[in-house]
């Protein structure tokens, strides 16, 4: 038997997001993307648990088990721009992500984890994982929202910045120097299964792949959107 579902529809808007977990990580992300004037729709296994949203909140709650088929189909699923897993298990979280993006093809999606150890068998399966030892709502937002990322460093002048950029799937296997002739930025660092590496000139992107790049602050959006699409053949 499936578990029951109450369903509570919000107001339209262009863009489309699930979250799993209406603890205080989910509830915080929902309400900062109702803010931002997206549609978020929230699921979680305890009804109570919806109160931490507030009574501003416009958005969807759907109580059920967010790997659950069903549940995801009634948070609007096969509509989401993205999907964030943050409920209080690692399991939960790693199956519901799968869900996501195997069976309904969500393309952004991430998970919250307790066991950093974990995050190299995580990364591996292309889910972008982020430990509750660094978790902060606004790194979780980079993750769902890749045209929206935020910088992580800046210069003193505020002209320069170290930002995570999104990386279309056609970049696996490519050169990190191809991005560099591309975009004109330089990659800075990669974090690969958890753990950061400097790329040398020979090295390519490998699925998991989280690329920060060194760019003018006004160009970070243009390197966004070369980025974000499948490279030239050559």
């Amino acid at each position: 038997m499936q578990p029951a579902r109450h369903v509570r529809w919000c107001s339209v808007a262009s863009v489309h997001f699930v979250i799993m977990g209406c603890g205080r990580v989910g509830s915080t992300l929902a309400r900062s993307l109702g803010r931002g004037g997206h549609d978020v729709a929230v699921i979680d296994a305890d009804p109570a648990a919806f109160r931490r949203l507030g009574t501003s909140f416009e958005g969807q709650t759907v109580t059920g088990i967010g790997f659950d088929r069903d549940t995801l189909l009634a948070a609007g699923i096969k509509d989401a721009y993205a999907f964030a897993a943050v409920s209080s298990g690692d399991n939960s979280n790693i199956l519901a992500a799968r869900v996501a993006r195997e069976t309904f093809g969500v393309e952004h999606v991430a998970a919250r984890i307790y066991d950093p150890q974990r995050a190299m068998v995580y990364q591996r399966l292309g889910i972008p994982t982020v430990a509750t030892v660094r978790w902060t709502a606004d790194q979780m937002i980079q993750r769902l929202l890749p045209q929206g990322a935020m910088p992580e460093m800046t210069d003193p002048s505020g002209k320069v910045v170290i930002a995570e950029v999104p990386l279309d799937r056609g970049w696996i296997g490519r050169r990190f120097s191809e991005i560099e002739e591309r975009t004109g930025a330089r990659v800075a660092y990669v974090t690969r299964l958890g753990e950061g590496i400097l790329p040398r000139p020979d090295m390519v992107v490998q699925q998991g792949d989280l690329v920060h790049v060194s760019v003018l602050r006004d160009q970070l959006p243009r390197v966004e959107r070369l980025c974000d699409q499948a490279p030239v053949a050559q």
